[in-house]
């Protein structure tokens, strides 16, 4: 199949307006701050492009490669992103409320400070990735791999994390008030400071993890 090709900013512009976004290639290109609301970008090449400050409310980017993008900052607010690659790519400060993230790869991304919240992040990848102090309250994340992920400081209320591998997670002062961990696997994790009230705990693997400051008698473990 066909993919355009946008050599500029302006090129890009067209193109996405004018229904050219499906497959389009927009490697490496800067296109920080556009208005790309609601924007097809299906299979769309976006790999290391400058999308700081971008709104993309409601954009559909399933199976796009932003792997390596800078997204900081950007309104991803009810974006469509499944099965998209993001490895390595900066969503610091980025609102991705309500946004769609099934199985999308997340490896080494940074998320620190994202609004994350109602997210769909089931069967995601999240593996080693930053999202100290992020917002995940209410976020789908049931299957999800965070190995070895940063969650310092996030806000995990009421957040779905059933069956998660959180291995050597950072969950320091973590907020974990209402949240389903059940059957977890949070081997190694450091939960030092974290708030676990009516945190569902059944079955969750806790071997060798850090319970320093967390009161496991305001959770629920058995």
């Amino acid at each position: 199949m066909y993919r355009s090709h946008a050599r500029t900013r302006t090129d890009a512009l067209y193109l996405i307006r004018h229904g050219g976004g499906l497959r389009g290639d927009f490697h490496g290109l800067d296109l920080r701050g556009l208005d790309l609301c609601g924007a097809d970008l299906r299979e769309a090449d976006l790999r290391e492009a400058d999308l700081r400050g971008a709104r993309m409310f409601e954009c559909n980017l399933s199976w796009a490669d932003l792997s390596g993008a800078n997204l900081s900052g950007a309104n991803l607010i009810g974006a469509n992103l499944i099965g998209a690659n993001l490895i390595g790519v900066d969503l610091r400060l980025a609102d991705l409320l309500k946004a769609d993230l099934r199985e999308v790869d997340l490896n080494g991304a940074d998320l620190s400070g994202a609004d994350l919240g109602e997210c769909k992040l089931s069967a995601a990848d999240l593996c080693g990735a930053a999202l100290c102090g992020a917002d995940l309250r209410g976020a789908n994340l049931i299957g999800a791999n965070l190995i070895g992920a940063d969650l310092s400081e996030a806000d995990l209320s009421a957040a779905d994390m059933r069956r998660c591998n959180m291995s050597e997670c950072n969950l320091t002062g973590a907020t974990l008030r209402g949240a389903n961990l059940s059957e977890c696997k949070l081997i190694g994790a450091d939960l030092r400071g974290a708030y676990p009230l009516g945190a569902d705990l059944r079955l969750a693997d806790l071997r060798l993890a850090n319970l320093s400051g967390c009161d496991m008698t305001v959770a629920r473990c058995e």
